[in-house]
Protein backbone atom coordinates (compact mmCIF):
# COMPACT_ATOMS: atom_id res chain seq x y z
CA UNK A 1 0.00 0.00 0.00
CA UNK A 2 1.28 3.63 -1.26
CA UNK A 3 1.90 5.86 2.10
CA UNK A 4 -0.16 8.65 2.69
CA UNK A 5 1.39 11.88 3.87
CA UNK A 6 0.87 11.07 7.07
CA UNK A 7 2.02 7.87 7.42
CA UNK A 8 5.35 9.46 5.76
CA UNK A 9 6.02 11.90 8.54
CA UNK A 10 5.56 8.75 10.93
CA UNK A 11 8.13 7.07 8.68
CA UNK A 12 10.31 9.55 9.17
CA UNK A 13 9.89 10.36 12.73
CA UNK A 14 10.21 6.73 13.73
CA UNK A 15 13.66 6.82 11.53
CA UNK A 16 12.39 4.16 8.50
CA UNK A 17 12.43 7.49 5.99
CA UNK A 18 15.36 9.97 6.32
CA UNK A 19 15.29 13.21 3.76
CA UNK A 20 17.71 15.63 4.10
CA UNK A 21 18.47 18.78 3.62
CA UNK A 22 15.04 19.72 4.33
CA UNK A 23 13.34 21.67 1.86
CA UNK A 24 11.61 18.99 -0.32
CA UNK A 25 7.78 19.11 -0.08
CA UNK A 26 5.51 16.30 1.81
CA UNK A 27 2.41 15.46 -0.99
CA UNK A 28 -0.57 13.39 0.05
CA UNK A 29 1.04 10.59 -1.74
CA UNK A 30 4.02 11.35 -2.34
CA UNK A 31 7.79 13.35 -1.74
CA UNK A 32 8.56 16.05 -4.06
CA UNK A 33 12.41 16.23 -4.59
CA UNK A 34 14.15 19.21 -6.29
CA UNK A 35 17.00 19.30 -8.87
CA UNK A 36 20.77 19.94 -7.98
CA UNK A 37 21.62 22.48 -10.78
CA UNK A 38 20.18 24.88 -13.45
CA UNK A 39 19.46 22.90 -16.44
CA UNK A 40 18.72 23.67 -20.12
CA UNK A 41 17.61 21.26 -22.48
CA UNK A 42 17.76 21.34 -25.95
CA UNK A 43 15.04 19.25 -27.82
CA UNK A 44 16.33 15.62 -28.00
CA UNK A 45 19.24 16.09 -25.76
CA UNK A 46 19.42 14.25 -22.76
CA UNK A 47 21.24 15.23 -19.30
CA UNK A 48 21.82 13.43 -15.98
CA UNK A 49 20.47 15.06 -12.87
CA UNK A 50 20.77 14.33 -9.43
CA UNK A 51 18.30 15.08 -6.65
CA UNK A 52 19.74 17.50 -4.06
CA UNK A 53 18.49 15.21 -1.11
CA UNK A 54 20.05 12.50 0.24
CA UNK A 55 17.36 9.76 0.56
CA UNK A 56 17.45 6.61 3.22
CA UNK A 57 15.01 3.97 3.21
CA UNK A 58 15.00 1.36 6.15
CA UNK A 59 14.24 -2.65 4.80
CA UNK A 60 10.55 -1.51 5.05
CA UNK A 61 9.83 0.52 2.41
CA UNK A 62 10.56 0.79 -1.37
CA UNK A 63 10.56 3.94 -3.24
CA UNK A 64 8.96 4.75 -6.67
CA UNK A 65 10.32 7.80 -8.67
CA UNK A 66 8.01 9.76 -10.97
CA UNK A 67 8.47 12.80 -13.01
CA UNK A 68 6.34 15.93 -12.01
CA UNK A 69 3.42 15.81 -14.59
CA UNK A 70 3.78 19.54 -15.54
CA UNK A 71 7.21 18.80 -16.44
CA UNK A 72 6.04 15.58 -19.10
CA UNK A 73 3.50 18.18 -20.56
CA UNK A 74 7.05 19.99 -21.62
CA UNK A 75 7.82 17.07 -23.16
CA UNK A 76 10.41 15.73 -20.82
CA UNK A 77 10.72 12.11 -20.19
CA UNK A 78 12.66 10.74 -17.25
CA UNK A 79 14.52 7.42 -16.64
CA UNK A 80 13.17 6.48 -13.37
CA UNK A 81 13.77 3.93 -11.34
CA UNK A 82 12.80 1.87 -8.36
CA UNK A 83 14.45 2.97 -5.11
CA UNK A 84 15.55 -0.55 -3.20
CA UNK A 85 14.49 -0.56 0.66
CA UNK A 86 18.16 0.27 2.33
CA UNK A 87 18.91 2.57 -0.36
CA UNK A 88 21.10 5.42 0.94
CA UNK A 89 22.50 8.63 -0.87
CA UNK A 90 21.24 11.35 -3.68
CA UNK A 91 19.24 9.82 -6.47
CA UNK A 92 20.72 10.35 -10.55
CA UNK A 93 17.95 10.69 -13.20
CA UNK A 94 18.28 11.06 -17.05
CA UNK A 95 16.17 13.88 -18.19
CA UNK A 96 15.33 13.75 -21.86
CA UNK A 97 13.73 16.72 -23.86
CA UNK A 98 11.72 15.06 -26.55
CA UNK A 99 9.41 18.16 -27.59
CA UNK A 100 10.70 21.00 -29.34
CA UNK A 101 11.11 23.69 -27.40
CA UNK A 102 14.15 23.91 -24.93
CA UNK A 103 13.31 23.02 -21.07
CA UNK A 104 14.72 25.08 -18.62
CA UNK A 105 15.11 23.65 -15.16
CA UNK A 106 16.43 25.87 -12.45
CA UNK A 107 18.32 24.36 -9.23
CA UNK A 108 15.81 23.69 -6.58
CA UNK A 109 12.96 23.48 -8.93
CA UNK A 110 10.80 20.35 -7.72
CA UNK A 111 11.14 17.66 -11.02
CA UNK A 112 10.41 14.31 -9.46
CA UNK A 113 8.03 12.71 -7.06
CA UNK A 114 9.15 9.72 -4.72
CA UNK A 115 6.22 7.37 -3.67
CA UNK A 116 6.53 4.79 -0.66
CA UNK A 117 5.47 1.43 -0.58
CA UNK A 118 5.54 -0.33 3.14
CA UNK A 119 6.84 -4.22 2.31
CA UNK A 120 4.38 -6.83 4.48
CA UNK A 121 7.54 -8.13 6.01
CA UNK A 122 11.36 -6.42 6.27
CA UNK A 123 13.46 -7.13 3.19
CA UNK A 124 16.25 -9.63 4.39
CA UNK A 125 18.72 -8.19 2.05
CA UNK A 126 18.63 -4.57 2.01
CA UNK A 127 20.10 -2.35 -1.18
CA UNK A 128 24.02 -2.72 -1.62
CA UNK A 129 24.72 -1.91 -4.72
CA UNK A 130 27.11 0.00 -6.62
CA UNK A 131 25.08 3.37 -6.07
CA UNK A 132 24.60 2.92 -2.67
CA UNK A 133 26.03 6.27 -0.78
CA UNK A 134 25.82 8.43 -4.22
CA UNK A 135 26.49 11.74 -4.14
CA UNK A 136 25.57 14.24 -6.52
CA UNK A 137 25.24 12.78 -10.47
CA UNK A 138 26.65 9.61 -10.92
CA UNK A 139 27.15 8.04 -14.21
CA UNK A 140 26.85 4.35 -15.09
CA UNK A 141 28.69 2.18 -12.70
CA UNK A 142 27.77 -1.11 -15.75
CA UNK A 143 30.71 -0.73 -17.84
CA UNK A 144 33.54 -0.35 -14.34
CA UNK A 145 32.42 -4.03 -13.69
CA UNK A 146 32.22 -5.21 -17.55
CA UNK A 147 35.76 -3.58 -18.29
CA UNK A 148 37.49 -5.12 -14.74
CA UNK A 149 36.18 -8.54 -15.73
CA UNK A 150 37.66 -8.34 -19.41
CA UNK A 151 40.86 -7.27 -17.93
CA UNK A 152 40.61 -10.43 -15.66
CA UNK A 153 39.93 -12.54 -18.37
CA UNK A 154 42.96 -11.15 -20.31
CA UNK A 155 45.56 -11.64 -17.45
CA UNK A 156 44.26 -14.77 -16.38
CA UNK A 157 43.96 -16.29 -20.14
CA UNK A 158 41.57 -18.26 -21.60
CA UNK A 159 41.68 -21.22 -18.88
CA UNK A 160 40.32 -18.52 -16.13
Amino acid sequence: MALSDKEITSAMKKGELGIVPRGFRINPAGIDLRIDRDVRLRPKQHSLVASIERVELSDRLVGFLHLRSSLAREGLFASLALVDPGFRGQLTVTLYNSGDSPVNLTKGERFIQLSLLRLGKPAIKKYAGRYQNSTGVVASRRRKNLTHKIMESVIQGPGG
